[in-house]
């Protein structure tokens, strides 16, 4: 084996270690904020503890001799610190930064989980253009210069002048020679996914509540990202009134006040007939709240707007209660027993943040 190919099988071999680390702690990785905040543009940044890097020892085993100036009758040997700490008894640990792309979380997130790849629904709405390299030109960049067919082009070129010599075969390319590869854009149709997130910010919803929320809409936007070339992803908080906001909005805003679950599902409607038509696109709603609304009456409402304008144009509807001190928890009983048979719609109970890789199998897990 050459040393490419050893270095290739190493590096493998590290990433499965790397892998299998990731996935003996994901709860860990899933549940803390740490994560969210070293995310990059594509890339994420994981601690992973307890793998041993190898590395190069030079000398010959045994006592070695140092170099410079040293005192008089000093041995060698290093003083003791005068530090205040106390000495442990314990070796550290020692933490290595791995980066990894989003996709190689999704796809370590969808195995553990064991979660199905989705099939898109809908015509193909958007196209894709990709470059790919399948002709060859006479001009170029030198990083793309082809050099095989500039070979067998000084090879033609020698032949059909007579001064190719077999006993000493010597190609020298002339500007004539020179080829490079050249590329031809691929228009191919896309499916296309809108992922709407709702979320509760009245009183009875906390910090810790809205940080659940925060890390299992993260999770779900990664996974479904793995599965969707095209992702738009919009946001929409509520109390007592709807509005739609940003993504940094969405996880900051701080509001009180009460809960009028029904003005999110309205507006989410009018947003979806508007801009998202279920034959082009494939629509994923989710809501997360403390399932304490405002009144009986609006639940109904709630009802109505899911039966009749949300779920025959969406995908799936998943709906995340959250245990909040403040919150009745009545919501979900109620969508459960006018809905629960439906298979479009999805509803999970997450009490703590132990619950978030519960929650996110139970509202992907179908594929749907």
């Amino acid at each position: 084996m050459t040393a490419e190919g050893r270095i290739a099988r190493d590096r493998r071999r590290f990433a499965d270690i790397v892998r299998g680390h990731i996935k003996k702690d994901l709860r860990q990785y899933v549940t803390g904020s740490e994560l969210i905040g070293r995310k990059g543009r594509q890339l994420v940044s994981i601690p992973v503890p307890r793998i041993e890097l190898p590395r190069l020892r030079h000398g010959k085993n045994g006592q070695g001799q140092g170099q410079g100036e040293g005192q008089p009758g000093g041995d060698g040997q290093a003083s003791e610190g005068q530090g205040n700490a106390a000495a442990g008894g314990e070796p550290g640990q020692h933490l290595l930064e791995v980066e990894l792309t989003l996709e190689e979380m999704a796809a370590i997130l969808g195995e553990e989980l064991e979660l199905p790849n989705i099939q898109p629904r809908g015509n193909a709405r958007m196209e894709v253009t990709s470059r790919r390299y399948t002709s060859v030109s006479r001009r170029g960049p030198r990083s793309l210069r082809h050099m095989r067919r500039t070979l067998k082009e000084s090879l033609k070129r020698q032949i059909s002048s007579g001064t190719y010599d077999p006993l000493d075969p010597r190609l020298v390319p002339t500007a004539d020679d020179l080829r490079y590869r050249a590329s031809k854009d691929v228009v191919r149709p896309d499916h296309a996914a809108m992922i709407l997130y709702m979320m509760d910010v009245s009183g009875s919803m906390g910090r810790e509540q809205k940080e659940i929320v925060r890390l299992v809409s993260f999770w779900i936007d990664t996974w479904l990202r793995s599965q969707y070339r095209s992702l738009e992803t919009r946001y929409m908080v509520h109390d007592a009134a709807a509005k739609e906001v940003d993504h940094d909005t969405f996880y900051r805003l701080r509001e009180s006040g009460g809960t009028k679950i029904s003005s999110a599902y309205a507006l989410a409607a009018e947003l979806v007939e508007a801009q998202f038509p279920p034959e082009e696109w494939n629509v994923y709603l989710f809501h997360f709240s403390d399932g304490d609304n405002w009144s009986g009456r609006d639940t109904e409402k709630c009802l109505g707007l899911l039966r009749d304008q949300l779920l025959p144009s969406a995908n799936m509807f998943c709906y995340g209660q959250v245990k909040s001190a403040y919150g009745s928890g009545q919501f979900m009983k109620d969508l459960s027993g006018a809905l629960g048979d439906d298979p479009r719609v999805i509803s999970c109970e997450i009490l703590d943040r132990d619950g978030i890789l519960p929650a996110i199998k139970t509202f992907l897990g179908k594929g749907l």
